[in-house]
């Protein structure tokens, strides 16, 4: 069988007194798009960002491809590991938040070249190459030489995915991606994002767009104050849900 793509168990993270997770299960296998849903503060963000270390967990274990995140095993104890290598591995996933975070004094194939140059050592005629070729699969070819303050929010966003994808992840994670975009911008990043899972793209998808769970979406989990509530198949979860906290937050967004 082959190994999980992402495999948390019993994941717990807290900030001073408050308990953000609180004891998170959860798989996601080689080429799936799960699809976090639940209301603000259910800790949804949180763990995207423990998949990725940028917070560390307090208990429990998180492994992306079979690696722990974060530490390695020596016999029956964990140790964790210094940044150098923690950002090593960090390179194989990549990540989109909600804001763009684009070098504002970088054009959008800079944006995309840089850090396979500083992070990678690629040569960076090379990268550039690649970063025009990842700027026509997101649909801006034609804005490689625009500088950030001249793109629209949906386009600063596709450059974020392709500055993302620059790095060759095998996994991809999206923290409300279009939830800073006007409602009519949304669509082109859900269509790139569309076209990522249709080439076998793991994703680990955090959003409000239902549609879009519904549609590509292989896993839907409903998380609320910590807690996993319910997970399953979009048409079951989406459409049939069991529990009555993901029926109430649905009849809101639905």
């Amino acid at each position: 069988m082959s190994v999980p793509m992402v495999h948390a168990q019993g994941v717990r993270k807290q900030f001073g007194r408050l308990e953000v997770l609180k004891g998170i299960d959860l798989t996601v296998e080689r080429g799936q798009v799960c699809c976090l849903l639940g209301p603000s503060g259910s800790g949804k963000s949180t763990f995207l960002r423990c998949i990725n270390h940028l917070e560390k967990v307090d208990e429990g274990q998180l492994a992306v491809d079979g690696e722990l995140v974060g530490y390695r095993r020596q016999g029956s104890r964990l140790h964790e590991l210094r940044e150098k290598e923690v950002a090593a591995r960090r390179r194989d996933i990549g990540m989109v938040f909600q804001r763009f975070n684009l070098f504002p004094h970088l054009t959008a194939l800079e944006n995309v070249a840089e850090s396979p140059v500083r992070v990678a050592g690629v040569n960076r005629a090379d990268a550039r190459i690649r970063a025009g070729r990842l700027l026509g699969r997101v649909g801006l070819a034609d804005r490689a030489d625009h500088y950030p303050a001249q793109l629209s929010g949906g386009q600063q966003q596709r450059v974020a995915i392709a500055r993302a994808l620059a790095m060759e992840p095998k996994l991809m994670l999206f923290d409300e991606p279009t939830s800073a975009l006007d409602p009519e911008l949304v669509g082109d990043v859900l269509d790139v994002m569309r076209d990522l899972a249709a080439d076998g793209m793991t994703m680990v998808v955090v959003t409000h767009e239902t549609g879009f769970a519904r549609e590509v979406g292989d896993t839907v989990v409903f998380m609320d104050e910590g807690v996993v509530v319910e997970a399953g198949e979009p048409r079951q979860v989406l459409l049939s849900p069991r529990h009555e906290r993901t029926q109430a937050f649905l009849s809101k967004v639905l």
